[in-house]
């Protein structure tokens, strides 16, 4: 299996910047999209970015501007900048991996905290 290691997660105030990383175990480019999700206390999980193999994004409207999803094919790793941080991101961060040639598998970090407040 391909493992996901997520870090980089901690206590951050509002307007502050925090960078995740998430490592996998064996090299993944071109054949996984990659994700971060988020699940915040009282609430179902939620897809924050994604970003293919070849590098086209997209976002969750709740952090466009904000947040930058890239993955770098060398390291094996896909980070996720983010900028400008409200209480609202506050959740615990999870990496996850789709693979898109066949056999289709899925693979999820075991997840990251991010708590945003004064």
């Amino acid at each position: 299996q391909v493992q996901l290691v997520e870090s980089g997660g901690g206590l951050v105030q509002p307007g502050g910047s925090l960078r995740l990383s998430c490592a996998a175990s064996r090299s993944i480019s071109g054949l996984y999209v990659m994700g971060w999700y988020r699940q915040a206390p009282g609430k179902q999980r939620e897809l924050v970015a994604i970003v293919t193999g070849d590098g086209s994004t997209n976002y969750a409207d709740s952090v466009k501007g904000r947040f930058t999803i890239s993955r770098d094919n060398a390291k094996n790793t896909v980070d996720l900048q983010m900028n400008s941080l409200k209480p609202e991101d506050t959740a615990v961060y999870y990496c996850n991996g789709r693979r898109v040639v066949s056999p289709p598998s899925e693979y999820w970090g075991q997840g990251t905290q991010v708590t945003v407040s004064s």
